[in-house]
């Protein structure tokens, strides 16, 4: 709703640098408007001055003189025509948006984190494996680190479902044990945590 008489900011034209505020903004495009050139330069003088005082913080750096300018240029939208004390012909970087990263692609499944990269190596190599005792020799080994994975790193779960459904879904299905007959190693689940967690010993 507009009501005759108030001028609220959300009704104004966007700021270019809102941490200066509105008035140097005005400040700025009256310095555009000025026709004579000395006192462009004056007016842009004490605009830098104000906007230094208004951003203190920006003397933590060592170019900061630098980068006021640069603003000023910005705020000028490049119409500011002075001899300026420093090139400010790349000030328009400060408001480049970076790149967006480039999503890797990969052939492989996306391994939950908690099994690692030797896991997933041994998940790679199962998937190319023709059967046998060495193939079912590399599976039970793998089956009980990830069994051990899970303990240490997946909030405390032991699940042999869970082992033999990853196993499964991660080589595309030509690994399937059957919970039956697959015998997991024994393990102490006091060994697996942390040194941290398990406390030191009395005496």
């Amino acid at each position: 709703m507009e009501i005759k008489g108030l001028d609220y900011n959300t009704q104004r034209e966007a700021l270019l640098m809102p941490e200066y505020g509105r008035e140097v903004q005005l400040m700025v495009d009256h310095a555009v408007s000025l026709t004579d050139k000395a006192e462009r330069q004056r007016c842009a003088e004490t605009i830098v001055r104000l906007m230094e005082s208004k951003n203190p913080q920006l003397r933590e750096n060592a170019d900061y003189q630098q980068t006021l300018w640069d603003h000023l240029y910005l705020m000028s939208r490049k119409q500011l025509d002075i001899d300026w004390p420093y090139d400010v012909s790349a000030a328009e970087k400060i408001h480049a948006k970076p790149q967006p990263m480039q999503v890797v692609k990969s052939d492989s499944h996306a391994y939950q984190r908690h099994y690692g990269r030797l896991i997933q190596e041994s998940l790679e190599k199962l998937k190319q494996m023709p059967e046998g005792e060495e193939r079912d020799e590399l599976v039970r080994l793998t089956a009980n680190q990830m069994k051990r994975d899970l303990q240490t790193w997946g909030h405390g779960s032991m699940d042999n479902e869970k082992v033999a459904d990853d196993l499964a879904r991660y080589t595309d299905g030509v690994i399937q044990i059957d919970l039956n007959s697959f015998r997991f190693d024994r393990i102490d689940a006091r060994s697996l945590q942390p040194e941290a967690k398990r406390g030191k010993r009395k005496k």
